[in-house]
């Protein structure tokens, strides 16, 4: 279809065919309009290119980043390469000598890297005794008794206690194909002696898993060219399967073979399992025994608690929002203050605060007991428990419910409440059917506020709620600062927030996000 657009002159004719009109630089008119749309959406990109750029750096990249470490486990692959390769293909509970091997080689590694106390520490997470079990190997692991293999063959040949000679052997192209697990060994000798020793390896005399790889290959009938010809047969082999579980009899229990071969990948379902009260083995995935289910409980406890905390807050807030919209201003304005006060105190100040009013020997006990309405041997438990943690949250809570619907109720014009009334309905039919509906809207914003910030908060139930209050932000709080393990805390943190997607969704379904308003 033809272009029906045509250039007009400046008093609104059109120009005649084949006219072009010309901006007053003389370049042509299209082109100057286009220019200046594509500079003006420049400029509006730089407006907002610092709210991207803060929403990208403080949400959506921590978003990832949880996870990501939700499923990571690097750790174990990364530290053991070699064991895990070995370990596929051996699936005897207590693997042979080969395992062995490349576990003996990739400790040593990670013992001159400190590694192995990250790995114990992951693997403590999936069974108990791991952590104390690698730290133990990484101590004994220089004396282990692999140095027998150094000995025989410093005592066959001198030139194996030479760096110099050593270092123009692994250079050798012929060497090192005749010598593969030598060469293995040696480079990660080196590697590890010039980053975590700050070493020069052709100074050093390599180390045992060097001797012990270099037996291996002449054992296995390697001949390299230049190498001095040794015959190992006759030689004292110690096994290195029999070494390890000497230093530490933990490596001939079946439990930590089967964890590392079930976390044996770089990534891992293993923490989500652990959020829900599962865990991953060899055989699948089965749940966890009843005393280690506490998270279930957490997230359900969250849930229901937090829904209780937003209707007391519907209740409580509803009235005074409605006072507060239908008084004068200036009474209106004196009330607000009272509402907006909580927020000029601390937090942490107003939980505390709760924790002297609710003990048993607080303030609200000891009105009860002068009043005779509790017996002095009858105090009530109110801290320390659910109870304590839904009233110091709903207390905490209350203006962000009150402020929504006042925003909203203060929106409704008071002459439809006057109309319903000269049409002959009472004042509850009047509010019911005319003011309460309009007002729904201010209750939808308030309830998604309240929920979103009951069931993240973590200050007030660890003050208030002791070990049957708490929610599961305590939980998620624990494991970031106490025991570290970030991958569990990212999959609880990631499936609280799916949850409260869902429930989002559930609420736009049933209400529409379209009626929620913060204002009138």
């Amino acid at each position: 279809m033809a272009d029906m657009t045509v250039d007009r002159l400046p008093d609104g004719r059109a120009a005649p065919e084949g006219t072009t009109m010309l901006a007053a630089d003389g370049t042509p008119l299209r082109v100057s309009l286009q220019r200046s749309l594509r500079r003006q959406k420049r400029r509006a990109f730089l407006l907002v290119a610092p709210l991207l750029a803060f929403i990208l750096v403080f949400f959506a990249l921590p978003i990832a980043d949880m996870l990501f470490r939700s499923v990571d486990n690097h750790i174990v692959p990364e530290t053991l390469p070699r064991t895990v390769e070995a370990l596929a293909e051996d699936p005897d509970p207590v693997p042979g000598e080969p395992v062995f091997v490349a576990l003996y080689e990739d400790l040593v590694v990670a013992e001159a890297y400190k590694r192995h106390t990250q790995l114990g520490t992951r693997l403590n997470y999936e069974m108990g005794g791991a952590s104390s079990l690698l730290r133990g190997t990484g101590r004994a692991i220089g004396r282990i008794g692999t140095d027998v293999y150094a000995d025989q063959f410093v005592a066959a040949d001198p030139a194996f206690a030479d760096p110099a000679r050593w270092a123009a052997w692994m250079v050798d192209p012929a060497i090192r194909a005749a010598l593969p697990e030598t060469t293995d060994a040696y480079d990660a000798w080196a590697r590890f002696t010039i980053e975590a020793d700050n070493d020069d390896p052709a100074e050093e005399q390599p180390g045992d898993m060097v001797y012990a790889a270099l037996w291996r290959d002449l054992a296995a009938g390697a001949q390299p060219p230049g190498l001095p010809a040794v015959d190992v047969s006759g030689w004292e082999t110690p096994s290195i399967r029999e070494l390890m579980i000497e230093a530490e009899s933990g490596w001939g229990d079946p439990g930590i073979w089967s964890t590392l071969r079930t976390f044996s990948a770089p990534y891992t379902a293993g923490y989500y399992l652990a959020a829900l009260d599962l865990r991953l083995s060899e055989d699948g995935i089965a749940p966890r025994p009843a005393s280690e289910r506490i998270y279930n409980a957490l997230f359900l406890r969250t849930f229901v608690m937090s829904l209780l905390i937003t209707g007391l807050c519907i209740l409580l807030g509803y009235p005074v929002a409605f006072l507060l919209s239908t008084l004068p201003a200036r009474t209106a304005n004196l009330l607000m203050i009272l509402v907006l006060l909580p927020f000029w105190t601390s937090l942490l100040v107003r939980t505390s605060a709760w924790k002297v009013l609710l003990q048993q020997q607080g303030v609200i006990n000891d009105i009860l007991v002068w009043a005779g309405l509790v017996a002095d041997n009858a105090r009530l438990v109110m801290i320390n428990n659910q109870t304590g943690t839904i009233i110091a949250m709903t207390h905490i809570l209350l203006p962000f419910m009150i402020l929504p619907m006042y925003s909203v109720m203060k929106g409704i014009p008071p002459a439809y409440m006057r109309a319903a009334r000269s049409l002959g309905a009472n004042d509850w039919t009047a509010f019911w059917r005319v003011y309460f509906p309009q007002s729904i809207p201010g209750i939808g914003a308030g309830s998604i506020l309240v929920f979103i910030l009951a069931i993240g908060y973590y200050i007030t139930p660890e003050l208030v709620g002791g070990t049957r209050g708490v929610f599961i932000s305590n939980r998620i709080a624990y494991h970031i600062s106490s025991s570290l393990n970030w991958g569990l805390a990212a999959a609880l943190g990631t499936i609280l927030l799916v949850a409260v997607l869902i429930l989002y969704w559930i609420y736009d379904r049933l209400v529409g996000i379209d009626n929620v308003k913060l204002g009138g």
